[in-house]
């Protein structure tokens, strides 16, 4: 058998690559047949000239390594070293070592690829091993299988094979194609030295890489349909190509990727929206745009109840939904539309959960979440809504307007009520009389005033539902009136009575054939006794005297009376002074409260009357005049209705009325003001700033009681004043006179400077009025109090010894009039 030569080597990378590709080594056949000759050279000759020349070009920065066998014994399978480990800048070590080898022994084929994939590590990283023979494998008896094993188990793992001068041998053809094809890898043959140089510079030098693939600048973007507006919160990304997954499960809105040209499917899921879209794209160009447009999100809610609860009880409602302004939770029949599905409703603004009032109707209903805008449901859950019950008891009959107790059993929800009301009555005269079952059980009802056949309900409260009822009868009642037939008009009369005397009924007096509130004028509660005492109106005619049921004002009973007129006369003078007290003679009824007035002729309602007297205080009865002269009416009157029942003349004058002030006077003192007029009790001499009128028509007075002349304090304010003569009566001014006011002379005399505390006098010249006084304040005072710290009245003389503040500063001196606390001088004072 031909011996075989077989050199081995992994892939060469290109010097601009080196760096990128990993170790090589280069396996060297030492095996007896590298003796042979081709064109009368050995092979081993040809083989070292081949691996120097290759080695030259070999790049300093790749890692290259030496196996060799063969070489060390002879007949040994297992003749295998590596002579130089992958290194960088191994090259010369390596041709050195190449030239040394003296071929010795068998030739392991096989077993030198599996041994150089091994060194390089071929199952974690690309290799790729150069196989050249001359002859077929003497150890491994199946190449081919052992191929297949390396390329299932290399991560990228190739062998280049050359078939050097092995002629036609059919077995070695096809053990080398065998090893190269199972790989990935080329097969070539060579004949002469020139051709192994060849066939081994091909397969040892790194093919041109293929040149990269134009990446695409792409932009994937999440939108809200319609809108363009970003989807907001997580949206995960997955980009695949037809063969790789480019990204999965990448958050952001929007996103950037290089991509080759291609064609693409994005995956985009919004966890906010909880949708997953998918849209194909083509990468291509100077850019590219994906936008995945998902659906306008609507709102939804959630609703948490009960399954069931009872008519008319109020539930807890938990919710979880937009809670936009006004939305609502509301409740209606499970097969209601529009408005009518929500019977009864809360806002969402009440919290949550929320009180809810369930319908009192029984059978399915519905809670849903509803939005304010539009009224629309967003969520919704099931509630049967189960039949509430309640009993009735009480006496089967009562008189009409009495009171009956009543037992129940029910829900007692707020308001509920048990009322009674006519059989067959409907709407609002369900029930004529209620009261609340709050009130407990049994309870107080009021039987309604008119006999007949009643029925008693339990009423919900809401929408006033019956829901339980039994039947009552109102029995008839009696009453009579005892009363004279006839009375005089005002008078107070005893009427006897007999009736039920429920609470609050009346005996009322009122004209025949009056209705509504005029059934009666005057009236007394029959709780006041029998006989009660009834007053009898100020009006004669035609009356009734009626026995009334408080409890719809129902009449029961009543019998007639007539009213006569009373007698009675006034004796009055024909005139008077205004405001003067004249005597008033009178005959008449006398009731309570009676009372004699004057008022002006034509006057009427409460002017028919400006001064009055009761009856009462005598006979006669005195009464002062009104202080405005004219003719006037001097009138009995009743006082029921304040009905006038006698009226004659009186004209009222004017008196004889004079003041004389000084024309001028000094303000602050006092002066004397003789006068001339009727001096009615509080008539009053004043003093008042020209124009001023109401309360401010005077500002100082005396009384005339005091005597004429009248000594009045004159205003501090200087000024033009009227001096008045003021009738009592209405404070009627009947004549005055001006005077002018002036303000005093008055000199302060002060040291410049003076010491905190200390004794100082001060001069003065001035009225002297009763408590006129000299104060010291600050300068800045404002008025009142505030304008003196210290002060002494002028009475004590002048000068006046003082006491300095004890502050130093600036400080004024004032005199002040003691009319007003007016200061009308003053001068500068310093303290030290």
């Amino acid at each position: 058998m031909r011996r075989a030569l077989a050199l081995s080597l992994t892939l060469m990378a290109t010097t601009a690559e080196a760096q990128d590709q990993p170790n090589t080594v280069l396996i060297m056949d030492g095996s007896g047949s590298m003796w042979g000759q081709v064109d009368g050279v050995a092979k081993i000759t040809i083989a070292q000239e081949v691996v120097g020349t290759l080695l030259a070009d070999f790049p300093p920065e790749q890692g290259l390594g030496l196996t060799v066998y063969g070489h060390r014994e002879r007949g040994e399978c297992t003749d295998i070293e590596t002579v130089v480990a992958p290194a960088a800048g191994t090259a010369q070590q390596i041709a050195n070592a190449v030239n040394s080898i003296k071929p010795l022994g068998k030739t392991p084929m096989t077993d030198a690829v599996i041994a150089a994939a091994e060194a390089l590590r071929y199952t974690e990283e690309k290799a790729t091993v150069i196989l050249v023979s001359d002859g077929v494998e003497t150890c491994n008896p199946d190449p081919c299988a052992a191929a297949r094993l390396l390329e299932e188990a290399g991560i990228d793992f190739t062998a280049h094979v050359i078939g050097f001068d092995i002629g036609s041998d059919a077995e070695a053809l096809a053990q080398m194609q065998c090893i190269a094809e199972e790989t990935g890898g080329q097969f070539l043959t060579a004949d002469t030295a020139d051709q192994l140089t060849a066939a081994l510079t091909q397969v040892a030098t790194a093919p041109e890489p293929e040149p990269e693939p134009a990446l695409v600048p792409t932009t994937f973007t999440a939108v809200i349909e319609g809108t363009g507006a970003l989807v907001q919160g997580q949206v995960l990304w997955e980009v695949n190509s037809d063969t790789q997954t480019i990204i999965s499960e990448t958050d952001g809105n929007p996103i950037d990727l290089a991509l080759p040209e291609g064609s693409y499917s994005a995956i985009a899921y919004s966890t906010v929206l909880e949708t997953e879209l998918s849209q194909q794209f083509i990468a291509i160009g100077d850019a590219a745009s994906v936008e995945i447009a998902f659906p306008e999100p609507q709102d939804t809610a959630r609703i948490l109840a009960p399954a069931e609860a009872v008519a008319g009880s109020t539930i807890q409602v938990g919710w979880d939904g937009p809670n936009e302004e006004n939305d609502y939770i509301g409740i209606g029949a499970a097969n209601a539309e529009g408005a009518n599905q929500w019977r009864n409703y809360t806002y969402t603004r009440e919290g949550n959960p929320l009180n809810l009032l369930v319908p009192p109707t029984d059978g399915p209903h519905v809670i849903r979440y509803f939005k304010q805008d539009g009224r629309e449901a967003i969520g919704e859950a099931e509630i049967m809504v189960t039949p509430v019950t309640a009993t009735l008891q009480t006496v089967p009959e009562a008189p009409a307007g009495s009171e009956i107790q009543v037992e129940w059993t029910g829900p007692d929800y707020a308001d509920d009520y048990i009322g009674i009301g006519k059989v067959d009555a409907t709407g609002g005269n369900l029930w004529e009389n209620y009261t609340y079952v709050r009130d407990g059980s049994p309870l107080a009802l009021t039987v309604p005033p008119e006999p007949g056949e009643y029925v008693i309900t339990y009423f919900m409260s809401q929408d006033r539902t019956p829901i339980a009822s039994v039947a009552f009868t109102a029995t008839d009642i009696s009453a009579r009136v005892i009363a004279p037939s006839e009375a005089q008009v005002g008078a107070t009369i005893e009427v006897g009575w007999q009736g039920p005397d429920y609470a609050d009924d009346y005996i009322g007096i009122g004209k025949i054939d009056a209705s509504g509130g005029g059934l009666w004028q005057n009236y007394t509660y029959t709780r006041d006794g029998n006989p009660l005492p009834l007053k009898m109106p100020g009006e004669p005619g035609d009356y009734l005297i009626t026995y009334f049921q408080q409890q719809d004002r129902t009449p029961l009973a009543q019998v007639p009376i007539t009213l006569t007129p009373a007698e009675v006369t006034l004796i009055a003078p024909a005139e008077a002074e205004i405001g003067s007290e004249i005597e008033v003679g009178w005959t008449g009824p006398d009731t309570p409260d009676d009372y004699i007035g004057i008022g002006k002729v034509g006057a009427s309602g409460g002017n028919a009357w400006k001064t009055y007297a009761y009856t009462r205080d005598g006979n006669p009865v005195r009464i002062r005049v009104p202080g405005e002269t004219g003719d006037y009416l001097v009138t009995y009157f009743l006082s029921e209705d304040r009905t006038a029942l006698k009226q004659v003349p009186i004209t009222l004058t004017a008196p004889q009325v004079s003041v004389s002030p000084p024309a001028e006077a000094f303000g602050g003192s006092d002066i004397e003001i003789p006068w001339i007029g009727p001096n009615n009790p509080d008539d009053y001499i004043g003093i008042g700033k020209v124009g001023a009128s109401g309360g401010n028509a005077w500002k100082t007075y005396a009384y005339t009681r005091d005597g004429s002349p009248a000594r009045v304090k004159v205003p501090s304010e200087p000024g033009e004043y009227h001096v008045t003569y003021f009738l009592s009566q209405d404070r009627t001014p009947l004549t005055q006179e001006v005077m002018v006011v002036r303000q005093s002379d008055v000199q302060l005399i002060v040291p410049q400077t003076v010491s905190a505390g200390s004794q100082i006098e001060i001069g003065w010249t001035g009225p002297d009025n009763a408590d006129d006084y000299i104060g010291i304040g600050k300068a800045d005072a404002a008025w009142g109090g505030g304008q003196w710290q210290i002060y002494a009245y002028t009475r004590d003389g002048s000068p006046l010894t003082m006491t300095a503040p004890t502050d130093p500063g600036t400080y004024t001196v004032r005199y002040f009039l003691n009319q007003d606390r007016l200061a009308i001088a003053e001068a500068p004072l310093i303290v030290e």
